[in-house]
């Protein structure tokens, strides 16, 4: 071949190669601010806010698992995607540590920096995901380093231009008088509109009651002339303004009663485009010099590990992307060295047409099908072959370490313990040696505000339950739990940064076995819970726990991946798993944890659940108020303890004086920060806290 020839193949040959990587091209810093100086933190940070601009190639195997992403392309066969993103740094980069957190947005908010990393010269990306709520999804000029984060995906097309319809499914509960109500998925709105605002091309539907296990009563129609889509108040009654995103009934909204609407639903967003967006702008930060305009990556050259991270959703996400083969990057290699998914037990409902991935799990919301396990193992009970979440990466090398780590409240609201054993609950599945488990017993989700008053009517226990998150809207009957998550995190982070950094290995799984007799039929006899004063005695009983239910979405879902076109809407409930817990003991305080001071020297029953009230919401009264906990204190004295019938001994009998469970308090301390569960400088805290503390004093 001649020299110019060549040249010019290879050239070309050069350029299809680059050019078919899924890949950030450019990057736009929309601004850069100093950080706020942390106490006990001498280095300065700063952060900066941008938007990064990327492309797809439909053809890579590494996206051809996003559904519908060949009804995404543009003209010239490339799927794009703006995501916003920020960034936390040393001032002076040769301070950074070289280890980078990739956080992801938990719809749409980035939890605070840790001045524990600060103070060691980490850094912070935090890079969109979310393509689907409206409120903060819409054309922005730019990023800010106090806003929201947000991604643009394209919307799904056929070749010919036409629309892509379906069936959509939404719900409104706990609402009540003549105006009209958006329909809500958690806290956000249903990111799919009708495709045409007459009623009679829609089924509305209301119920009196439904139960943890689908059974529903007191169904009743709406005609169509009863209801709108519409936006209707004093000034604009019924059937008020025209609104796709709301709906106005003729008689007004009953809080007894929830509201479910099916409407042919238009242009779904391709959101599984937010799985390969969060790998390349994670990618682009880690390696990459510059984009291919010439802006320089502001932390080039200072990356020299990665741990993607995630809190409750977010988490969620994290599972999902790894199943889905996205820790491998454009080039076949490893995205991040490590995982940290964080009260997080499924998988997130995000790469299917019509996904609403904003779900917590309530009625016929998807996130628990196919394998959450991280094994391969058979899934007998629904009918689905030998899988697990780490099939895709061990295939590729491209398996990170992984630290997850739950509370109670995963367990009894956000269907966690199939994770453990499988659908039937008959063993024990084993964990790959990069995956390490810690549970923190008896806790509210994410955790409590710790603290020890805070267990004390009259001091800091407050007189009436935390709000029902998600579409409860309820109030929970007991106290907020306050068993913390704060401490064993902070040693946790240490542990897995060791873990990645240096090689050094973290503390042993720890979390409730049905070979340790620790787990049981989520039951109140079961478990072995005691009489708890204020709660009536029948709860829990075995349908209070929220169980995962194996939906029937269509033909076209497949169930192995959360992937597919669903075409039921609502989806026909096949069966109800039969859910395990944690047993508990003689307190009610569950077993098979990692050390934590306030459960070692416990001032009450800390439970995992709470109690919706039958207030002014009243649809999910006696139900479980979905995942915060609560707790029933301990009496103060015997006779106080006898008077209500309390089996528990009370605080006096416990430890006699304040200075008896100063001492309880320390030698809890002395137990966790032995087991590695426990830095010395917040054993020091906790134990001066007690010392300062009301109890029994």
């Amino acid at each position: 071949m001649h020299k110019a020839a060549w040249v010019l193949a290879f050239g070309l040959l050069g350029a299809m190669h680059f050019n078919a990587q899924a890949r950030v091209t450019r990057i736009v810093i929309d601004e850069t601010q100093p950080m706020p100086a942390v106490a006990g933190v001498d280095m300065a940070y700063e952060q900066i806010a941008g938007r990064a601009f990327g492309e797809l190639d439909a053809q890579l195997p590494a996206n051809a698992i996003i559904q519908d992403i060949e009804l995404a392309k543009d003209a010239d066969g490339k799927v794009r995607y703006m995501a916003s993103f920020v960034i936390y740094k040393p001032v002076d980069l040769k301070q950074a540590s070289g280890l980078m957190w990739h956080d992801v947005p938990n719809r749409g908010r980035v939890y605070p920096f840790a001045a524990q990393e600060r103070a060691l010269g980490d850094i912070e990306l935090a890079s969109a995901w979310q393509g689907d709520n409206a409120g903060w999804t819409a054309i922005k000029p730019k990023a800010s380093v106090s806003g929201m984060q947000f991604l643009q995906v394209p919307v799904a097309k056929y070749k010919d231009g036409s629309r892509v319809t379906g069936s959509v499914l939404g719900r409104i509960v706990n609402q009540s008088g003549p105006n009209s109500q958006p329909l809500i998925v958690q806290n956000n709105p249903v990111p799919y509109k009708p495709m045409d605002l007459d009623t009679s091309k829609a089924t509305l539907t209301s119920r009196g009651a439904e139960n943890m296990r689908g059974e529903v009563s007191d169904e009743q129609t709406i005609a169509a002339t009863d209801w709108a889509w519409a936006k209707c108040d004093a000034q604009h009654p019924f059937p008020g303004v025209p609104d796709a995103t709301q709906i106005c009934l003729k008689n007004g909204f009953d809080a007894k009663r929830l509201y479910q609407v099916v409407f042919t639903g238009a242009d779904p967003y391709v959101l599984g485009v937010g799985f390969a967006a969060w790998r390349d702008v994670g990618v682009f930060f880690k390696h990459a010099r510059a984009d291919d305009q010439g802006t320089t990556n502001p932390i080039a050259n200072t990356v020299k590990h990665s741990i993607g991270r995630g809190v409750s959703q977010s988490g969620n996400y994290l599972r999902g992307w790894l199943h889905l083969g996205f820790n491998q990057d454009e080039a076949g290699k490893q995205v991040h060295d490590g995982l940290w998914p964080i009260i997080a037990g499924r998988r997130i409902a995000l790469n299917f047409r019509w996904a609403q991935p904003d779900g917590v799990l309530e009625l016929y919301q998807a996130g628990s099908e196919g394998p959450q396990w991280w094994l391969p193992h058979p899934d007998t009970v629904r009918g689905l072959p030998s899988a697990g979440i780490l099939d895709r990466c061990t295939r590729t090398q491209t398996c990170p370490k992984i630290v997850e780590h739950f509370g109670s409240a995963e367990v009894w609201a956000l269907k966690l313990t199939p994770e453990w054993v499988g659908t039937d609950g008959k063993q024990d599945l084993p964990l790959p040696a990069n995956v390490k488990r810690y549970y923190i017993a008896s806790s509210n989700h994410g955790g409590g505000a710790g603290g020890f008053d805070t267990s004390l009517p009259g001091v800091g226990l407050p007189k009436s339950g935390p709000i029902c998150p998600g579409n409860n809207f309820g109030q929970g009957v007991l106290p907020a739990n306050p068993v913390p998550h704060t401490q064993t995190v902070n040693a946790l982070r240490v542990h897995f940064r060791n873990w990645v950094m240096k090689g050094t290995e973290p503390p042993a799984s720890r979390y409730p076995t049905l070979a340790r007799g620790e787990l049981a039929l989520a039951s109140k006899d079961a478990l072995g819970y005691p009489r708890l004063p204020g709660l009536r005695a029948t709860v829990p009983e075995r349908d209070f726990i929220m169980p995962v239910h194996d939906y029937d979405w269509g033909p076209d879902f497949k169930a192995l991946d959360g992937s597919g076109v669903p075409t039921f809407a609502p989806p026909r409930i096949k069966q109800v798993l039969t859910m395990l817990a944690p047993k508990v003991d003689a307190d009610g305080n569950e077993r098979g944890g990692v050390p934590v001071v306030l459960l070692d020297a416990p001032l009450g029953t800390y439970l995992g659940w709470n109690v919706t009230a039958d207030g002014d919401k009243p649809f999910h009264k006696n139900e479980i108020c979905n995942y915060v906990g609560g707790m029933v204190p301990f009496a103060r004295t015997a006779q106080e303890r006898q008077a209500n019938q309390d089996v528990r001994p009370s605080l006096q009998e416990r430890y006699g004086s304040h200075e008896g469970y100063v001492q309880a308090v320390r030698k809890a301390a002395e137990r966790a920060m032995k087991e590695g569960f426990l830095l010395p400088e917040d054993a020091q805290s906790l134990i001066q806290a007690a010392d300062a503390s009301a109890v029994l004093r």
